[in-house]
């Protein structure tokens, strides 16, 4: 028999919860069963008028919508509020009934501003102490990275500020003459967003004004263990609290870190070495040398001395007897030659040194 469905429905009666309708194996189910968030309210309590102003939106179910966007891979609080409309799933993990209104997507940002990233911490802090209590995290073997995140400002607000001319001003020192004002330096920063200043990398084919964000993964099962967001000019190497951070909340020293080429420079080397990490990091390619000259990989550093050895053997001195590599190692427009390394230098080389026994291994 062919059948008709009607669909001018014009009223839906529901006996029972909202969860009869959503699947087992749906994610919100599945963190719903793990997920306890019953002392959040005695922890933002000081954020609120207990006595006086309009109701409020409960702390509890706030922080389940964010989590419900995260989740769904939603990053927009207008979005978000206008799935979670139709979607029976965020409604039931959120704790509104089909008949109740949502909160204004608007309400989820002041909500954020007033507590302020201190408490949001303390939320990933807890669960991250709940994943250790649980077993699925150790918090002993760890990876940092860091991406690029496109700030959603207009090229229209980037300008570009006299940094010399400025701190002048604050000092209420003389004026700079104008060939100095001419060669003062220079910044580009973005006057509605302080925080995206400008950065290339990663998904970012251009240099875009952004923010960073540093995020260090247990490697057990993948769970977020410390999140820091900077602006986007902040290099990798700058952004290493995670190294702190992680032991103070899981109550565990790192063993071994693991990161990109981007932190495979001297001063991360020495960091690790300090706090006895044993790192893998891949070393950063040296800048090609220019045409026809030796290049600085070429001169060893002798870390017992602190001195550094040439190519043909001798170690590096001021003013020293010509060379017969001279013409091999100058370029021809140069009256001397300086090879700068960083204080750090010994910890880069044992770093390489164990790169280099990983991969031959």
């Amino acid at each position: 028999m062919l059948e008709r469905k009607e669909r001018s429905q014009l009223e839906l009666f529901i006996s029972g919860s909202l969860r009869q309708l959503i699947p087992d194996d749906h994610v919100l189910v599945r963190v719903e069963r793990v997920l306890d968030l019953s002392w959040l309210r005695d922890e933002v309590a000081d954020c609120y008028c207990l006595e006086d102003g309009r109701p409020g939106i409960d702390p509890e179910a706030a922080v389940r919508l964010m989590l419900a966007g995260l989740l769904s891979g939603i990053v927009h609080d207008r979005r978000l509020m206008r799935e979670a409309q139709v979607n029976l799933a965020i409604r039931w993990f959120a704790g509104y009934a089909l008949h109740e209104k949502l909160p204004d997507h608007s309400s989820l940002t002041r909500i954020r501003q007033r507590w302020g990233p201190e408490r949001f911490k303390a939320v990933l802090s807890r669960t991250v102490k709940a994943c250790i209590a649980a077993r699925i995290a150790t918090g002993e073997v760890v990876h940092l990275d860091a991406t690029l995140i496109r700030a959603n400002v207009s090229w229209d607000a980037i300008v570009e500020a006299h940094v010399d001319a400025v701190l002048t001003e604050l000092d209420s020192t003389p004026a700079p003459s104008p060939e100095v004002a001419t060669t003062s330096k220079t910044q580009r920063i973005c006057q509605t967003d302080p925080d995206a200043s400008l950065g290339k990398g990663g998904r970012l084919p251009r240099v875009e004004p952004a923010y960073k964000q540093q995020t260090a993964v247990d490697t057990k099962q993948g769970v977020i263990l410390d999140v820091e967001v900077t602006t986007g000019g902040v290099h990798d190497s700058n952004t290493l609290s995670a190294l702190d951070e992680v032991p103070r909340v899981t109550g565990r020293s790192i063993t071994i870190v693991t990161l990109d080429a981007g932190y495979g420079v001297a001063r991360v080397f020495a960091e690790l070495e300090a706090r006895r990490i044993e790192a893998i990091v891949p070393t950063r390619r040296e800048p090609s040398p220019k045409k026809g000259v030796i290049p600085a990989r070429r001169f060893k550093l002798d870390a017992r001395h602190d001195r550094l050895r040439c190519p043909r053997g001798r170690h590096l001195v001021p003013h020293s007897i010509p060379c017969p590599l001279r013409a091999a190692c100058f370029s021809p427009n140069a009256q001397r030659r300086t090879v700068l390394l960083n204080k750090d230098h010994p910890a880069l080389l044992r770093g390489s040194a164990s790169v280099s026994c990983v991969d031959r291994a």
